[in-house]
């Protein structure tokens, strides 16, 4: 990883030693160095550069090391702080060390040495930090709504206004929309917009986890709060602490783990499964669901006061067969990044298979025209793709009606199938094409849902 520059600052009232420590240090060409013989000089100097670490005197003639350290901090927070005094009390390093000096070292002939290791050490610190920021700022982008979510119909512009309008404040956001219509994908766009993109996103999928073990998911457990819990669990709340929380088909939570959600939201603290210690946490809440709440709620299956306290902006994303020519949009982008990164041709889909796109009622929305457009890659003998090679109907073309009857298993499994067949029964193949675990097959297989021919 390469280096930047690092900008040192000492602070030391006796010149010769300032500069014995300042001429070792610029044995490195990428070390800038600025002395300063007091804290106030230093100060003065902040207005106009800041260091990306510090060495301080502890007796320095304007204040002790304790109070110019705090000073320091308060001015220049997260920037390390190495103390170098001509004391080598063991309370006084102790003291320091726990009001948050980087390092602590007595005035000796090794200092400069051990200065130049801690220096490297730091130097390490930030290269990494600074790496972090530019991949969090690369995802950020990467969820710049207009450039993540693909489409130009009227429903897509109207989802941008509010994504943009969520993204301005800390406001809880409610998605809903059929399965398939990109969700998560609509949560990581708010909050890569948001004040917090800098912090982590945590999603949660209610239905993935066993309801046993989701409340210990949620909120952790401490160890030896049940069985098997041999050590100590954060949970999902506490990860997302400064960024979002997204829960996922929050429908399918249970109503005893509704009270304790609803209690949590309300205070905003939590307790670990098994602990008695109250823990405080910030963190914004987005939730998701292909259910109707509302209908949820007069039905008795989700609590209203939870229902209110989560409804906040409410999100409807448009089911794709409501987005017009979005499916041609959608469509090309899918099959360019197939393609490219599977190491085929460039395909184009004929006329005569755009419209049979157009015509279909796509229960699966998103997910399953790209799943539709990547098998056609592959079943394609050109780079023209033709209504054969669009698995819209029992595997075959058509009309590009589906079934009444068909739900979106059958669907999947009958394209997952397709894939077996075409790719000789390869499990680990077809699960990586298919970006999908190849347990999930195998389960299929073990269901009868498909089979290995």
């Amino acid at each position: 990883m390469p280096h930047a520059p690092v900008t040192i600052f000492i602070i030391e009232d006796n010149a010769l030693y300032s500069e014995l420590l300042a001429y070792k240090l610029t044995q490195n060409p990428d070390y800038t160095v600025r002395q300063f013989s007091s804290a106030q000089a230093c100060f003065q100097h902040l207005a106009t550069e800041k260091p990306d670490m510090v060495t301080l005197d502890y007796s320095l003639p304007d204040g002790t090391g304790e109070q110019v350290l705090r000073q320091l901090q308060e001015r220049l927070p997260n920037v390390p702080i190495i103390v170098i005094s001509a004391q080598e009390d063991v309370n006084t390093a102790v003291g320091l060390l726990k009001q948050g000096a980087y390092d602590y070292f007595a005035k000796d002939a090794e200092t400069p040495d051990r200065l130049w290791h801690s220096v490297l050490k730091v130097r390490e610190q930030l290269a990494l930090r600074r790496e972090n920021q530019r991949l969090r700022e690369q995802v950020g982008q990467k969820f710049d709504p207009k450039q993540a979510i693909i489409g130009n119909s009227q429903p897509i512009k109207e989802l941008f206004t509010l994504i943009e309008k969520a993204a301005r404040t800390g406001i809880t956001v409610s998605v809903s929309g059929e399965t398939g219509t990109g969700k998560e994908l609509v949560a990581k766009a708010i909050h890569y917009r948001s004040v917090r993109q800098q912090q982590p996103f945590v999603a949660v999928n209610v239905t993935a986890i066993p309801r046993e073990l989701l409340e210990s998911e949620l909120f952790g457990h401490e160890k030896g709060a049940f069985t098997g819990a041999v050590n100590r669990r954060i949970g999902r709340f506490e990860q997302a602490h400064g960024g979002t929380l997204f829960l996922d088909e929050i429908a399918d939570l249970d109503l005893n783990l509704q009270a304790k959600l609803l209690r949590v939201l309300q205070e905003r603290e939590l307790t670990r499964v098994g602990g008695s210690k109250t823990i405080s946490f910030d963190a914004r809440l987005i939730v998701a669901t292909h259910r109707n709440l509302e209908q949820e709620v007069k039905e008795g299956r989700f609590r209203q006061d939870l229902y209110y306290r989560l409804l906040g902006l409410p999100i409807v994303l448009p089911p794709l067969r409501e987005r017009g020519t979005d499916v041609l949009l959608l469509a090309d982008a899918f099959l360019r990044a197939f393609c490219a990164q599977n190491h085929l041709p460039p395909r184009q889909l004929s006329e005569a298979a755009k419209q049979q796109l157009l015509h279909h009622s796509f229960p699966g929305n998103v997910r399953e025209l790209k799943a539709v457009v990547e098998l056609a890659a592959v079943l394609a003998e050109d780079e023209l793709i033709g209504p054969a090679d669009l698995s819209l109907r029992n595997g075959s073309g058509g009309n590009g009606e589906i079934p009444a009857d068909e739900s979106l298993r059958q669907q999947i499994a009958r394209i997952v199938q397709r894939y077996l067949d075409v790719h000789n029964g390869n499990i680990l193949h077809v699960a990586q094409l298919l970006k999908i675990g190849k347990s999930t097959i195998y389960r299929m297989i073990q269901n009868n849902e498909v089979s290995v021919r």
